[in-house]
């Protein structure tokens, strides 16, 4: 075998070998510099209203394994809940069923409004399903409302209640906003008012 043939076909897988790598180094360069535009930054939307302006949230032990339900009515709407997950106002977006299908254990229900509508907010609390067997069951309950996108979201209203049976609904809060977002003065009250019963109303 000639020497020289040896010499020729290092030479050719050397050329062969450095034309790959440049072709690799100029695809993953393109690709590099080409990342930043697959999935550009979100544009603000002007003129449209800021999303979740009344916000209400009820949350119980993350020990407790129990379906505990959140249902809120807006001035004028249906009751918004589990079996009803939006309004014109109000949205649920998160429907807790306790320990059920739940990896991350905690216990936590929250409606968002688009916009705030003047007039009279209702907050109810429904003991769905208690598989503890630990009641009286404490749920803490909160409205918040934010005036705009841009705002931080102000907390206007708290409270702690007592379910002591399954199937129990009872009446956090009733209040009237104004359309500012502005709290009424004196108009907080806990007068009952079901909303499951009238959900299709």
């Amino acid at each position: 075998m000639d020497p020289l043939d040896d010499l020729n076909d290092d030479g050719t897988s050397t050329v062969f070998r450095d034309v790959i790598f440049l072709a690799l180094a100029g695809f993953v360069a393109m690709v590099l510099l080409l990342l930043p535009h697959l999935n550009p930054p979100a544009t603000a939307h002007e003129g449209l209203p800021a999303p979740g302006n009344v916000i209400v949230e009820i949350s119980w032990s993350d020990k407790i394994d129990a379906d505990v339900d959140l249902w809120v009515q807006a001035p004028g709407d249906v009751p918004v809940g589990y079996s009803n997950k939006g309004g014109v106002l109000f949205n649920l977006l998160r429907d807790d069923l306790g320990g059920q299908s739940d990896v991350t254990n905690i216990n936590y229900e929250v409606s968002y409004s688009r916009g705030i509508e003047p007039g009279e907010y209702v907050v109810n609390v429904h003991l769905y399903r208690d598989m503890s067997n630990q009641l009286p069951l404490p749920v803490a309950v909160s409205v918040s409302v934010k005036t705009s996108a841009q705002a931080a979201a102000k907390r206007i209203l708290n409270t702690k209640l007592l379910m002591s049976h399954q199937g129990q609904e009872t009446t956090a809060f009733r209040f009237e906003l104004q359309a500012d977002g502005k709290l009424v003065s004196g108009s907080v009250h806990d007068l009952p008012m079901p909303l499951r019963s009238r959900r299709g109303s």
